[in-house]
């Protein structure tokens, strides 16, 4: 039990493995089924799977079921997040990848139908402000940042959601310029 003179133990952070992966079902989903275990740019990893997944799931779901599955991936993902990053012992690993899976299906459900062109302009954009973080994305990625020592609570996992999804409608407004103009 917790209180303001006993707060909750922070663990000692730790690096993922494909064991720590496969213990929870938070962490499967979390970490984008393992894409988001790549030793090399996993926010880039896990944006590929997700392109892939999409490509495999997009004929089969109706624009109903796109919606639910965002919407229920995106609850059940703030959950998963908040468990794994936990459990790691960090505010917003970067082997946390849902996010990019999440942010990334709405872009693509949301620009379909689509050339293979413009999703890959689409890949290209969204990672460009996943990772530099320019203006409103810098400002949701610190909006739910906890302090140094901090124990890591919903509202730390709803922050390793809430920037990719501010650089999906980002990366949706260039796209929407790009094609008014």
């Amino acid at each position: 039990m917790s209180d303001a003179l006993n707060p909750p133990v922070q663990n000692a952070p730790r690096k993922p493995t494909w064991r720590f992966m496969l213990s929870h079902p938070a962490h499967a989903i979390a970490l984008g089924f393992g894409s988001g275990l790549s030793p090399v740019a996993p926010g880039t990893a896990g944006t590929l799977w997700a392109w892939l997944a999409f490509v495999v799931l997009q004929p089969h779901l109706s624009n109903r079921e796109w919606a639910l599955l965002l919407g229920a991936g995106l609850l059940v993902g703030w959950w998963a997040c908040t468990v794994t990053a936990r459990d790691l012992g960090v505010a917003d690993p970067a082997p946390v990848v849902w996010d990019e899976v999440l942010a990334f299906w709405g872009v693509l459900w949301l620009v379909t139908p689509a050339s293979w062109w413009t999703q890959l302009a689409a890949f290209a954009l969204f990672r460009f402000f996943d990772a530099a973080k320019p203006g409103p994305v810098a400002w949701a990625d610190e909006l739910f940042k906890g302090r140094r020592g901090q124990s890591i609570g919903w509202r730390q996992g709803f922050g390793i959601l809430f920037d990719d999804l501010v650089a999906a409608l980002c990366t949706l407004l260039v796209i929407a310029l790009w094609k008014w103009l």
